[in-house]
């Protein structure tokens, strides 16, 4: 019995090898090829900056002034004048939402302070009504 023991215990050792061995070189495969997109990423990255870099270039407003000026006949692009532009009042502001009372409002104690508060009020010598 125990040799049969051995044997299988020897060709389960030998599967874990094997499967180890090819989770390892998976492993490796997926390590390549994200390295690869991260290289990829970064390439496209410089792109992006380079083109943003060309954008602010060729959006200058000297140049954009001398273009319109060059090109006037064609496209009769002016000059923005500060009447063009909105004033405050222009923008719509949204309305506020509507005050909703849902509970009961007690005003008896406003009610009965307003005659303490006039009497307790001074006049303009300093002293106070009766």
């Amino acid at each position: 019995m125990r040799p049969v023991l051995y044997i299988l215990s020897f060709l389960a050792v030998l599967g874990l090898a094997f499967w180890a061995y090819r989770e390892n070189y998976a492993t490796q495969h997926q390590l390549k090829q994200m390295a690869a997109v991260q290289d990829e990423i970064a390439s496209l990255r410089d792109e992006i900056a380079m083109q943003k870099a060309e954008w602010a270039y060729l959006n200058r407003p000297d140049r954009l002034r001398d273009l319109a000026a060059i090109n006037f006949d064609r496209l009769g692009l002016m000059p923005i004048q500060p009447q063009q532009l909105g004033t405050p009042e222009n923008i719509a502001m949204p309305a506020p939402p509507p005050l909703v009372i849902t509970g009961t409002v007690d005003t008896s104690a406003v009610i009965d302070a307003a005659p303490n508060a006039a009497k307790a009020a001074p006049t303009s010598k300093g002293e106070q009504i009766p």
